[in-house]
This record gives C-alpha cells, sequence and structure tokens, in this order.
C-alpha cells in the first residue's frame, strides 16, 4: 500500500511513521512521498530517513485552505506519486471537495482530541481549558467538513491534576505517534478496510 504524507510543520507524526517502516512495523505499507505546504517546513526534512522525494507543495494565494489553481497542482502532483492512501498529519489547511473527490476514500487525518470533541484548531489547549479528564487522539476519513469525517480509531490520553499544556501536549503527541502508524499498518494489512 503506497501512501504519501502531507503536513505544515516539524513532522514528529511524519518521523514516527517513516521510522516505524525502517524498523519493519509497517505491514505492507510503503512510503512514497511527503508533500508540505511550507517551504521551510521541517517535516520535509524527514524524506531522508528513507530516501524518498520530500517536496514543497504551492499552497496558492489563501492561509487557510487549498483551492483554485493551486488544488490542481496538488492533485496532479499526488497523482504522479500514484498513493493507495493519503496521509495528514499535521496539515493545517482545510481541503475542499475537489481535491477529496479525486482521492476519494483514500485520505486519512490525525487529529489531537477525542472526535468529535474540540474539532478544529488548538483542540489540546481547548480540552486543557475545558478542564476534561481524558483527552487523546483520533485517526478519522476525511470528508468535506472539518475534522467529521468517520472515525477509524482513537488512543486515549488521561489529563493529571499536574499536567500543564506543555506536559499534555507531550502525552497526546506521544499517544499521536503510537496511534497514526499503528492505524497505518492496519490498513495495508486490510484488518481496515479502506473507506
Amino acid at each position: 500500500m503506497r501512501f504519501v504524507i502531507l503536513g505544515s510543520g516539524t513532522g514528529s507524526n511524519a518521523k514516527a511513521i517513516l521510522d516505524a517502516e525502517k524498523a519493519g512495523s509497517l505491514g505492507r505499507a510503503k512510503a512514497v512521498a511527503i508533500g508540505a505546504d511550507r517551504e521551510d517546513a521541517t517535516i520535509l526534512d524527514h524524506g531522508a530517513i528513507l530516501d524518498i522525494p520530500a517536496s514543497f507543495l504551492h499552497p496558492g494565494p489563501f492561509k487557510t485552505k487549498l483551492e483554485g489553481e493551486a488544488e490542481h497542482s496538488w492533485i496532479q502532483q499526488i497523482c504522479q506519486w500514484k498513493p493507495d492512501l493519503i496521509v495528514l498529519a499535521g496539515l493545517l489547511r482545510v481541503l475542499k471537495p475537489p481535491f477529496i473527490e479525486a482521492f476519494h476514500g483514500r485520505i486519512i487525518n490525525l487529529h489531537p482530541s477525542l472526535l468529535p470533541a474540540f474539532p478544529g484548531l488548538h483542540a489540546i489547549e481547548k480540552a486543557f481549558e475545558y478542564g476534561v479528564k481524558f483527552t487523546g487522539c483520533t485517526v478519522h476519513w476525511v470528508t468535506p467538513t472539518v475534522d467529521a469525517g468517520p472515525i477509524i480509531d482513537q488512543a486515549l490520553v488521561p489529563v493529571a491534576n499536574t499536567d500543564t499544556i506543555e506536559t499534555l501536549e507531550a502525552k497526546v503527541h506521544a499517544a499521536e505517534h503510537q496511534l497514526l502508524p499503528n492505524v497505518i499498518r492496519r490498513l495495508s494489512l486490510g484488518d481496515i478496510p479502506l473507506a
């Protein structure tokens, strides 16, 4: 199962995925490329782990969404990589229906909360400020409604009375680094059916 990782930032989840593949624990999944919407995104550095292409994909004029000519360009580039699956790992950009339809049933997203709670940006901070006793992370299928696609799997993270926003973020990220590679492995082995 060929997959592409798309992100915007440091790429700690991309690194966890690629490290898992390098260690032989990603089932039949094979990373074929990394794409980022920021030229300076350090996620692009992680392509060296498995010597795969890591490309800046120009996002166009909008700060938070992908549409128009840029969207078409992304679709063309990703199609050249021939992925069976697209993994959104920290992509801070809303994907529109034409992109989602181009890869229908083949896009998964990682979100740092137990959806449907705390969708959108700053989910860990929102959960912390709300005072929840449990939070976590979710991998779900991508649909046109942000963070509302069918849930594939979740990991639970208890919130301790001594937690700060920084310690909670570290705990959620650690859970993400386990959950996302695990979901990709299970998808590649057919333990989770494609959407």
